[in-house]
């Protein structure tokens, strides 16, 4: 099990960063609604969508958040941390078929009580499309 573990408090950095990219398929939005009851046409109907200040359709949003959540749960910090806060801002849109880059920075660590305050963006091409901060809970090897 010990090869499953992520980054403990002590291995951790200010500086340190990650990344996870993927680019967002039809089938991403259509499941995304699916799984999260969120079916606001904006998302999923695109003659409604192009009526709107968009002009078609765009990608939840949460669906960047969910990106990353994937970085900080699986590379930076990684297995073992545990979600304590997210808030992100949501700069621009992202539409089907692009490729949208999750990247994960530490900002700040306190080993006191076990917490990691990350940066968080999102980006298509050299565009933010989302920004915010995660704090984690990470394990130490001293507990």
């Amino acid at each position: 099990m010990k090869d499953l573990h992520g980054y403990y408090l002590e291995d951790l950095q200010v500086g340190m960063s990650d990344s996870f990219a993927k680019t967002v398929t039809e089938a991403d939005v259509v499941l995304f609604a699916g799984i999260t009851g969120d079916s606001n046409p904006i998302h999923i109907n695109e003659e409604f969508a192009a009526q709107t200040m968009f002009k078609g359709r765009i990608v939840h949003g949460e669906f960047s958040g969910g990106l990353i959540s994937a970085v900080l749960g699986t590379r930076l910090p990684g297995p073992g941390s545990i979600f304590i806060t997210q808030s992100l801002r949501f700069k621009a849109p992202v539409r089907i078929g692009e490729t949208v880059t999750a990247i994960v920075t530490v900002k700040e660590i306190n080993t006191e009580r076990r917490r990691v305050i990350l940066a968080t963006q999102c980006t298509v091409k050299d565009k933010v499309v989302v920004e915010g901060e995660a704090t984690m809970m990470v394990d130490s090897r001293s507990r």
